[in-house]
């Protein structure tokens, strides 16, 4: 997608460069999903969030039906527009207009043994009334929500992620991970978590052109770290033989991550606070969950397991 009217200010040129760079990232990783999945293709639907094109649009990509892909999507989108009061009350923004790029990445397996995975990185500038730049900042993360505890699995999954991190700072992956257990969880549930984890960041701002690089690499080592930290185990996991009793509980775990994202997200809320478009809004959602009244696994078993590590987050690494 072509940035048509979007602000011509000095960061004009990184724009330019931070689009292609997420569009590059959206087609590896469709083309290296499509072939382990081996039988599912992605469907392309491209969206503008009006008719004339002004205020942008997207890419969103979904697949469905594979052999171990259930339901995902792999979404770009470019927009902006002028700050509204909802945008000021919910994201805690002040300015007068705005733009963000991005990719979105969910995907809901079809075997309850192979977790869920979601990440994406993101890149937001704000503006004054004259059209000058304000306030810009990056953010991003990628985390795991098995369905079941596999130690090794979530060793692979943290080292991964951490070793992509390292080399930009040997602290930053403890916090970011401490971020991501406080962010993806459910606050309603006893403060219970979505998954095991990995990294969020947010408002990550560039000081200058230097820092500005350095974060657009910081960028890059963390999407190219998403299919080597996640196909290892999907590879491990996909043909594990599963019952009523597995799906059960795998569509219980997939009712707490539709909690979380309607209720919690922050991505969710912002698409549609700012007249996003809502079936790529909602890609993200499982095509199936259950609910319980008061559901609590037998203890001792591999359901309480995975619960008991939510309800406490642990260090993997």
């Amino acid at each position: 997608m072509e940035e048509k009217t979007i602000y011509k200010t000095e960061t004009k040129p990184f724009r330019e460069k931070w689009i292609s760079f997420i569009h590059e990232v959206q087609d590896n990783l469709c083309k290296r999903l499509e072939d382990e999945d081996g039988k599912a293709k992605f469907i392309e639907d491209n969206w503008e969030r009006n008719p004339e094109g002004k205020g942008g649009g997207g890419r969103t990509r979904v697949i469905s039906n594979g052999n171990f892909i259930e339901k995902g999507g792999v979404n770009s989108s470019v927009v902006f527009g002028k700050v509204t009061d909802a945008m000021k009350k919910q994201l805690k923004v002040e300015g007068h207009s705005w733009f963000a790029c991005g990719v979105s990445i969910v995907l809901h397996p079809l075997n309850p043994y192979t977790p869920t995975i979601h990440a994406n990185w993101r890149y937001f500038e704000l503006y004054d009334e004259e059209g000058q730049v304000s306030d810009r900042w990056f953010g991003g993360g990628s985390d795991l929500t098995p369905n079941y505890l596999f130690e090794e699995d979530a060793i692979h999954f943290h080292e991964t992620v951490k070793n992509a991190i390292d080399p930009f700072g040997a602290s930053l992956y403890a916090e970011y991970k401490k971020n991501c257990d406080a962010y993806f969880c459910n606050s309603h549930r006893n403060h219970e978590t979505r998954g095991i984890g990995g990294v969020f960041y947010d408002y990550l701002r560039p000081t200058g052109e230097e820092e500005l690089t350095r974060l657009f690499e910081f960028q890059r080592a963390n999407a190219s770290a998403f299919l080597p930290s996640y196909l290892p185990i999907v590879q491990r996991r996909k043909t594990s033989s599963y019952g009523e009793r597995e799906k059960e509980w795998q569509e219980i775990r997939r009712g707490r991550y539709v909690e979380f994202n309607l209720i919690h997200d922050r991505g969710t809320l912002f698409g549609l606070k700012t007249n996003g478009r809502t079936e790529s809004i909602l890609m993200s959602l499982p095509p199936r969950a259950r609910w319980y009244y008061n559901y609590q696994p037998a203890p001792g078993s591999e359901e309480e397991k995975l619960l008991q590590v939510c309800l406490n987050p642990k260090d993997w690494i």
